[in-house]
């Protein structure tokens, strides 16, 4: 029974017009049926017909605002599975796109709702290295420095810690092939760094740009430089 569920799920993601809208919502944001129909390069009508298969299987959920319906995902999980589809892509294909093509989007972007790309990487080696988080199984758990760091940082972990979602967990970078931090903590850390302006969003893209006063900040307060 769970396999058939399994190939039902596949089969729903698999659709190629399908991969290419959940890919695109990936940057976190909520999309119109037309939106996303442009993004999959499919008719307005057939757009409604994958985007309802998708509601139906919660992968994605609808909100109304006014006359428009916006969807996005409807559980982190999904955004999870769309990730570590992408490390399935082949290292050697990786290897015939030219270096400087998508340099800024691999360096630093945004993984649905945390940092991704060398950067979000980086992050995440520091923190363990400083033993703010510890590996515990397949999570990270968060030291009793580390919970002054975060405290210092603006972050009310224990708030976080109440949610139902995941604290703190390792998400395989596609680009990196290394862990960068997933959960509700790297959900904290991205808001904070975005409001701080030491990151800002690219428009259109899931790319971010790190501000020279980013730089100035992420050394003096955790020493890195990226």
């Amino acid at each position: 029974m769970e396999l058939e569920k399994l190939v039902h799920i596949a089969g729903l993601i698999g659709e190629p017009a399908r991969i290419k809208m959940l890919w695109t919502l990936m940057d976190g944001k909520a999309y119109t049926a037309t939106e996303l129909a442009l993004f999959a390069e499919v008719s307005p009508q057939s757009a409604s017909a994958h985007l309802g298969k998708m509601v139906q299987a919660n992968l994605l959920k609808v909100s109304c605002q006014g006359r428009h319906r916006y969807f996005s995902y409807a559980r982190d999980e999904v955004a999870y599975a769309v990730e570590g589809m992408a490390n399935l892509i082949s290292l050697q294909k990786d290897k015939l796109i030219p270096a400087t093509k998508d340099f800024p989007f691999r360096y630093c972007r945004t993984c649905y709702d945390h940092i991704a790309g060398r950067a979000g990487v980086v992050i995440t080696d520091r923190l363990l290295m400083l033993e703010y988080l510890v590996e515990k199984g397949d999570a990270y758990a968060m030291t009793a420095q580390g919970q002054t760091f975060f405290k210092d940082f603006g972050i009310d972990t224990d708030v976080l810690l109440k949610l139902r979602r995941p604290f703190a967990r390792p998400c395989l970078d596609w680009s990196e092939r290394r862990s960068h931090l997933a959960g509700s903590l790297a959900t904290a850390i991205f808001e904070k760094i975005i409001t701080e302006d030491w990151m800002r969003k690219v428009q259109h893209s899931r790319t971010l740009s790190i501000t020279a006063k980013g730089q100035l900040n992420l050394y003096e307060t955790l020493g890195i430089e990226i």
